[in-house]
């Protein structure tokens, strides 16, 4: 049986990897931060509302929610920004990371279970597991779904 996927992996704070796998991203696309609209009374990580493919497309800040500082508190603020577009059940959800970096094979059967010690609360509920390569990084596999039903904004959506 063949447990290799394909993941896409990105920056996560200035130091750690995180994937997530293809099966839910619909999309990647660079986002300008001046066609997001926000919206009032809803938690710090949703940035607002983008135009997306004619219909509305929750955005959020993947690293706020995760427990990292802010993206818009980093100095290296850009004005364009990779969101990836995550789907469940024909939901959908974007979330902007700092830098997209590979397309990946991952064997899941080489996935860790995390151990709360090793990351921020914010993130166990978010969390599949990780893995760990050669340079004894670990790289956080994340849970589309579970972001994309996380109740911070579900009941939005």
């Amino acid at each position: 049986m063949n447990t290799k996927q394909k993941f896409l992996s990105f920056n996560l704070g200035a130091r750690d990897k995180a994937v997530i796998s293809l099966q839910h991203i619909t999309e990647v696309l660079q986002v300008s931060l001046t066609e997001i609209c926000g919206v009032p009374q809803m938690p710090n990580c949703v940035l607002g509302i983008y135009s997306w493919r004619g219909e509305m497309l929750w955005l959020i800040d993947l690293e706020e929610m995760l427990g990292y500082p802010p993206l818009f508190q980093s100095s290296n603020l850009l004005s364009k920004m990779m969101a990836i577009v995550l789907e469940n059940e024909g939901k959908y959800l974007g979330i902007l990371v700092r830098q997209l970096t590979d397309i990946e094979w991952l064997d899941t059967q080489q996935m860790k279970t995390p151990s709360a010690d090793l990351f921020y609360p914010a993130m166990s509920s978010f969390l599949h597991g990780y893995f760990a390569n050669g340079a004894e990084e670990m790289i956080f596999s994340l849970d589309a779904p579970a972001i994309i039903q996380s109740p911070m904004w579900s009941i939005h959506n």
